[in-house]
């Protein structure tokens, strides 16, 4: 039975390879796995070791802590939907930090404004 921990850091890990960009072969072939390791891990079927942990934040360059960011929330019922668990969503963002700075920042203000007026 997966732990509810174990699917929280399993996300984690997809959104950040997702949000560099990086797909489930390049980041085993970081880590020194196979793929597959990295799909059960992201799906929460596989515990993620805290060595395995350690050479995959590096690998994302992240804090480990970074795995573990929401946890408290998710434990206490207060996570109501997990935006970023819809690809769609993860493709905005990406796509949205690809955007220079000058223009992201008329693009934000634009949305901020059209998302009041809704």
């Amino acid at each position: 039975m997966k732990h509810s921990v174990d699917v929280h850091v399993g996300k984690r890990i997809r959104h950040r390879r997702w949000m560099i960009g990086v797909t489930q072969q390049q980041l085993a072939d970081k880590v020194g796995i196979k793929f597959q390791q990295i799909q059960k891990y992201e799906t929460g079927m596989n515990r993620v070791s805290a060595s395995r942990l350690w050479d995959i934040a590096h690998a994302l360059d992240v804090p480990v802590n970074f795995f573990f960011e929401g946890l408290h929330e998710l434990a206490m019922g207060e996570v109501e939907g997990d935006i970023l668990a819809d690809k769609e969503a993860l493709q905005l963002v990406r796509a949205y930090y690809a955007i220079p700075e000058t223009q992201r920042r008329q693009i934000f203000e634009l949305a901020r404004v059209l998302s009041n007026v809704a």
